[in-house]
């Protein structure tokens, strides 16, 4: 190892990240309570370590160079061993203590509260840090390591991953009670492009996912209606404006109150595996390990947990 490196501090490495995460100098320094100035000698400083330049402007946007990106991961490495030293240290005081970081698709937000607090149950010392976005997305997030796990519907390809299938996730047709397709006996998935289709905003999981469907049913709708997350779709289904494909969890209540119908398209549900994932090359930390632990030998609960909520 180069000696220069063995002088990095983990101020540096902390002043780093956040200028990686705001792509700012100036947000980075209101995040760590620092002036402006300061984190730009700061990453002077860096620089000089590693030997190369770490970001360009390119007009008024911050880019990541290579070597950026490479320190990136390292940096995220480091924290990761250092908060897994923290719960490693706590656990052995008698308690596992410390946060699961955890990304997960829109179409599991309804499902993941309940799964953790099952979880909590066993481990009261753990919190949680939630982000919920679309699939592309998290994709993005899995790239950077920025979590401990990713809890996805689809696993991606080409990706040295570890996974564990979690729970099936049925994708169901719905439109809001009233409307003319509730009338309808058994319709095929066809009879229902009569009607617009709620859509997701590209990158979503779901979206690609019901669009693949559609095409190898050969039901190819007339008019589509982007809205741009699963809350706007739920909400578009529910002011009639017309047939939304959506997980059976994220309409479980609007079904039991009567606000929405479910269609009894023959060629449905859809199914996924939402799956629990991580890199294959990632340490674990002890709580992210009891989580992926917890999963695996919970079936039981996990298939009490997939029925409507």
């Amino acid at each position: 190892m180069r000696k220069n490196l063995m002088r990095l501090t983990l101020r540096q490495l902390q002043v780093f990240r956040a200028v990686c995460e705001t792509r700012s100098y100036s947000r980075a320094a209101e995040e760590m309570a620092l002036t402006q100035p300061a984190v730009s000698q700061l990453i002077r400083q860096l620089e000089e370590l590693v030997g190369q330049p770490l970001f360009e402007y390119v007009g008024k946007k911050l880019y990541l160079r290579e070597g950026a990106e490479a320190l990136q991961r390292a940096a995220a490495d480091i924290f990761a061993r250092l908060d897994s030293l923290d719960m490693q240290l706590t656990d052995l005081l008698g308690s596992l203590q410390g946060q699961l970081s955890l990304t997960v698709e829109s179409s599991a937000q309804y499902l993941v509260p309940h799964l953790f607090a099952a979880f909590r149950a066993r481990h009261p010392d753990v919190s949680l840090q939630l982000t919920v976005v679309n699939h592309a997305q998290a994709l993005r997030r899995l790239t950077v390591s920025r979590d401990d796990l990713w809890l996805l519907s689809q696993v991606p390809t080409g990706e040295n991953l570890e996974f564990l299938p979690l729970l099936d996730n049925e994708i169901i047709a719905v439109a809001a009670s009233g409307h003319p397709a509730c009338r309808l006996p058994a319709p095929s998935l066809q009879a229902l492009t009569a009607w617009p289709l709620l859509v997701r905003e590209p990158g979503s999981g779901t979206r690609l996912a019901c669009e693949t469907f559609c095409h190898a049913q050969r039901a190819h709708f007339a008019q589509t209606l982007q809205l741009g997350s699963l809350e706007a779709q739920r909400s578009g289904a529910l002011a009639g404006l017309g047939i939304a494909l959506l997980p059976r969890h994220a309409v479980s209540d609007d079904l039991q109150q009567g606000r929405l119908c479910e269609l009894a398209v023959s060629e449905l549900p859809l199914r996924h595996s939402w799956c629990v994932m991580y890199p294959r090359d990632r340490y674990l930390s002890p709580v992210a390990q009891a989580f992926v632990t917890f999963v695996r030998d919970n079936r039981p609960l996990l298939n009490r947990l997939s029925q409507p909520l």
